[in-house]
């Protein structure tokens, strides 16, 4: 008996012990999952990988036009204010045509004196033409006399003389009908361009839209347009109901964008509201800012604002 009871307590004491080193296992257990790294477990699956590009830039309009004369001159109509809505061909301004005008009908008076003077050049051709007919058949009535030892060679080489200076008056007639011809040419170009120019003293609207800009008064003086200026801006068209974000992406990013690329676009003003976007256009030249050390190198990227 006594050596079962000493067996027994045996028992129970490596009983406890287990019991104890069981709860010490489970209470550090307990403390590391507090301070665990979780760790989550998916299936393998072909998924498309979403990469996320952050760019700052400003909203405008996607079609703004800069309106500037064609001609030079003071304005003394304006027929629209900012914020107008135009039809493509309304009259926006006019610019004082009376030079203009004066020039017009000056080229007028200078294309008919051209005509008067290519009438008369024909009048004069078809004159020496007659005298040149009669010139050679005395001409040539003489050479046969002549060869008859009819005439004397005095009246043959009188004859003949008169024949060349008719041929060469009817050659002189021809060329001075030509230069008439070319003369109410050049000047019906003259007035062509002289009606253009007056025609552009009023400047009409080139599409529908809305007037994002007025830069004149009436009473200042323009500068028109030419091959080395772009003449004095008068006024800005936009189409406001078309509208696009310009955004400078570093050049670490650029590869990440493409044409047709969605995008999300917060904009100050709306701060609790997303708008959608596309990519319409990627510039492949670079813009530089910065001294050596510090330069940056940015790409400017076009999204369209989709409604």
């Amino acid at each position: 008996m006594k050596f079962f009871k000493r067996k027994r307590n045996i028992i129970l004491l490596s009983l406890g012990i287990v019991v104890i080193i069981v709860l010490i296992v489970l209470a550090v257990n307990k403390g590391e999952d507090k301070n665990g790294i979780k760790v989550a477990a998916e299936k393998v699956e072909k998924r498309n990988i979403i990469e996320f590009v952050s760019a700052n830039g400003k909203i405008q309009p996607e079609k703004d036009i800069k309106i500037s004369p064609y001609i030079s001159g003071e304005v003394i109509e304006l027929n629209v204010k900012e914020g107008d809505q135009v039809k493509k061909g309304d009259l926006l301004a006019r610019i004082d045509p009376e030079i203009y005008r004066a020039n017009y009908d000056r080229m007028v008076a200078m294309l008919n004196s051209q005509k008067a003077g290519e009438a008369n050049a024909q009048a004069r051709v078809a004159q020496v033409e007659a005298q040149f007919r009669n010139a050679e058949l005395s001409y040539n009535r003489s050479k046969t006399l002549w060869e008859q030892k009819v005439v004397s060679d005095a009246d043959y080489d009188a004859a003949r003389s008169a024949y060349e200076v008719a041929k060469a008056e009817k050659d002189a007639a021809f060329q001075n009908l030509k230069s008439a011809q070319y003369g109410v040419e050049s000047a019906d170009a003259s007035l062509k361009e002289a009606k253009e120019n007056l025609f552009k003293t009023s400047i009409t609207a080139p599409s529908d839209g809305t007037v994002s800009k007025l830069s004149v008064e009436i009473g200042e003086r323009v500068m028109g347009a030419s091959q080395f200026s772009a003449g004095t801006e008068i006024m800005r068209i936009a189409n406001l109901e078309s509208m696009e974000v310009n955004v400078e992406v570093n050049e670490n990013d650029i590869v990440r964008v493409s044409l047709l690329d969605t995008c999300l676009i917060e904009v100050d003003a709306y701060l609790d509201k997303k708008f959608k976007g596309i990519v319409t256009e990627v510039s492949t030249s670079a813009n530089t800012s910065g001294v050596s050390a510090d330069q940056v190198t940015n790409f400017n990227v076009k999204i369209r604002i989709l409604p």
